[in-house]
């Protein structure tokens, strides 16, 4: 009975990768022929169903950018960037795809130390990091081992010295991961899928509007109340927001 549910799973599990795959191809070629609303059917089809990928959003971010669909794209870019941080094509596309949106919102600038830190801890995403931190740790338990059994002093040296480094480095990528996880955690991004919305003061409709965002912005959600979002923009400014007028990127 297991062996048959194995193979029953292992023969879904083939068939919905072949389904993806030839739903991939159609919408490859819709795109090279210039079908860019059926391409992004295809790409959704896909997404319906259960594949994720940094290059199917990156695709899809491509068919949208062709239709003038800003927030769309934009947020199809982002959240390929969600999934490759460092892919510096998906990077490109979408700053050309923000240059079309119409807020020009001023970053706040990064300390010296902040900037390096996040250059430094940028590097590897947290599931990476982990897989450095577990990497170093093991390879500290084979020099540590290689330390003890090892005859000439020398030996024993260069075995005790790389061991404490590679225990070093573990920690260090371990503190890493997990500031990079509370950071993704705490990172709650959406874009405004509005072409124009009112940012209020309170989560209400009656409330007196703080400033105007248009489709396409980033924004970082800070809480939920209802059917309200609490947002803050870039420059430091925040105000609540209804939930339709955007779009959370970690959805998958």
């Amino acid at each position: 009975m297991k062996k048959l549910l194995y193979i029953i799973v292992l023969l879904t599990a083939f068939i919905g990768n072949a389904q993806n795959i030839a739903l991939f191809d159609k919408a490859t070629d819709a795109y090279n022929n210039g079908d860019f609303l059926k391409a992004i059917e295809y790409y959704n089809g896909i997404l319906d169903n259960g594949q994720h990928s940094a290059a199917l959003y990156f695709n899809l971010g491509n068919a949208y950018y062709k239709l003038n669909q800003i927030a769309p794209s934009i947020y199809n870019y982002e959240k390929a960037l969600l999934l490759s941080p460092n892919d510096p094509e998906i990077k490109n596309n979408l700053s050309y795809a923000r240059n079309m949106t119409l807020d020009a919102i001023e970053v706040i600038p990064e300390t010296g130390l902040a900037r390096i830190y996040n250059t430094i801890t940028g590097v590897l995403s947290f599931d990476q990091w982990s897989y450095v931190g577990i990497a170093f740790m093991i390879l500290f338990v084979l020099l540590y081992i290689a330390f003890y059994y090892f005859k000439y002093a020398m030996r024993k040296r260069i075995a005790f010295v790389a061991s404490i480094v590679s225990l070093m480095i573990s920690v260090m990528a371990v503190v890493f991961a997990l500031v990079q996880y509370n950071d993704y955690m705490t990172d709650q991004p959406a874009i405004v899928f509005d072409s124009e919305v009112q940012i209020k003061m309170e989560p209400n409709i009656r409330s007196e509007p703080l400033f105007v965002l248009h489709e396409g912005t980033k924004v970082n959600v800070l809480d939920e109340l209802n059917d309200w979002k609490k947002i803050k923009i870039a420059d430091g400014k925040s105000g609540w927001v209804t939930s339709e007028s955007i779009r959370l990127l970690k959805d998958f």
